[in-house]
């Protein structure tokens, strides 16, 4: 789950406020706002799916509610009592998977897998790959790149291919599996919960996708690979590193063999994956059902693992100080609309913003909704804080311009998502980057001609989505 990023990128002279800054002003900002937009408000009417959607000829002024001192001193808790459930559930899923990689578990499963193609060559880099992106579509959890690079990249070097190649398989596995979640709670959850729209659903659609967007992903890697495999020198990172640097250091494969708690904790994994899949598709779990799941699987895998009960709760406490922020970020996010929605100008915006789209096609707006989001994220590094703060618009935006809310939905989650894989701002690229000892230029390099390929097919998917009518 993407849910923190870093300011700090000294050599690239990025020197970006902290988001609590960006978000603090945004709030000051529609407090003032208040003051000046005029207050209004859409009539809402039901849809046959029970969806309440605007009514597009419904609009009127009514008197203006200024957001006072104490309005705006409130707003800030108030917004983390709103998102409660989803800054609970942040924090659970960054425990429960500390624990378990405390265990040694993800670090061995990743391991045994690339031992078990080590001497397969470039197939190697597909094994990897479609699990990685599998794990983070279902869970969200992007974070898990900066386990599994240190955990392959012995391998990767082993088999002739370089530090970007390691990188690239990590990456671009986990940030494409994010953008097109299937059931991730905290950026596809929380925008569809916004827009009303039924949990995790159009998942048929997204699949497909998904699908695409990783098969593509692959084929690109291993067009890298293959080349610097075939011609060392073509390598992004030739000269960089020393031989025996290389060789000695990094690419020694140490042999790991599970123990008899590591293999029933495995198991046991397993199970939880099963439950959550069965409650996500079946009964549409959201966080609070997914927090318990989190819980009950991190003490359990914990003590079958070998930890002790204070072990596990010291894994819980550091897996919270890893998403703390973004958790807060979710709670600061909804700030934003608490104070909009107090000020009633909330639908003057949605209004304003309707009027400069309203000549253009349906099919285009989306694509406009695509570059807005992919600009915000850039700001707001939060997944579901981004979604806080742009789906009450974006979800207005839509009914009035004839794109369909799921669309729109899509919109969001294709800006949100494929940034995330060259942004500065992105935390978990930057830390990523520096496990691997990649300076973000060279990777920029190596990442863009794909970033170009990724957003021309998420136009693609958001015209041929309202031709269809996605939803």
């Amino acid at each position: 789950m993407k849910e923190n990023k870093t300011t700090e990128n000294n050599k690239i002279g990025i020197r970006m406020p902290h988001i609590f800054v960006v978000l603090m002003i945004l709030i000051i900002a529609a407090s003032l706002a208040s003051y000046i937009v005029p207050a209004g408000e859409y009539d809402r009417v039901p849809t046959e799916d029970g969806i309440e959607v605007i009514d597009p000829d419904s609009f009127k002024i009514v008197e203006r509610t200024p957001v006072g001192i104490l309005d705006f001193m409130f707003a800030i808790p108030q917004g983390f009592i709103e998102t409660a459930e989803i800054v609970f559930g942040i924090l659970m899923i960054g425990g429960m998977f500390t624990v378990i990689e405390r265990t040694g578990i993800i670090n061995l499963g990743v391991t045994k897998l690339a031992n078990t193609f080590s001497n397969r060559g470039l197939i190697a880099i597909p094994i990897l790959m479609i699990p990685f992106a599998l794990i983070t579509t279902f869970t969200g959890q992007i974070e898990l790149s900066l386990v599994y690079l240190p955990a392959i990249l012995p391998l990767i070097l082993s088999l002739g291919f370089d530090r970007i190649t390691a990188a690239g398989t990590v990456l671009v596995a986990t940030v494409g599996g994010f953008t097109v979640a299937l059931t991730v709670p905290a950026n596809l959850g929380v925008a569809q919960q916004i827009s009303q729209l039924p949990l995790y659903s159009g998942i048929g659609y997204r699949l497909i996708i998904l699908i695409i967007v990783l098969v593509v992903g692959i084929f690109y890697v291993l067009r890298y690979a293959n080349k610097v495999k075939k011609d060392p020198t073509l390598s992004l990172t030739y000269g960089e590193h020393s031989h025996s640097d290389e060789t000695e250091n990094d690419v020694s494969i140490n042999p790991m063999e599970a123990t008899t708690r590591q293999k029933i904790a495995s198991l046991v994994i397993l199970f939880a994956f099963g439950i959550l899949l069965w409650g996500i598709l079946k009964h549409g779990w959201y966080f609070r059902e997914l927090s318990g799941l989190y819980v009950m699987t991190g003490v359990v895998v914990g003590l079958i693992g070998g930890l002790t009960p204070s072990q596990v709760s010291e894994a819980f406490v550091e897996g919270f100080k890893k998403v703390l922020l973004g958790a807060t970020l979710v709670g600061l996010a909804r700030g934003v609309a608490v104070v909009l929605d107090d000020g009633n100008i909330m639908d003057t915006i949605i209004y304003a913003a309707g009027r400069l789209v309203e000549a253009v096609p349906s099919s285009i707006t989306a694509v406009i909704m695509l570059v807005v989001q992919t600009i915000i994220n850039f700001f707001i590094p939060s997944g579901s804080g981004q979604a806080m703060v742009t789906m009450p618009i974006m979800s207005g935006l839509a009914d009035l311009s004839g794109v369909t809310r799921q669309t729109g939905v899509l919109a969001f989650l294709f800006g949100d998502g494929f940034s995330n894989i060259i942004y500065p701002t992105s935390g978990v690229l930057m830390a990523t980057l520096a496990i691997g000892k990649i300076e973000w230029n060279k990777w920029v390099k190596f990442i863009f001609p794909l970033v170009l390929i990724w957003y021309g097919l998420s136009i693609i998917f958001l015209i041929i989505a309202q031709l269809m009518n996605y939803s």
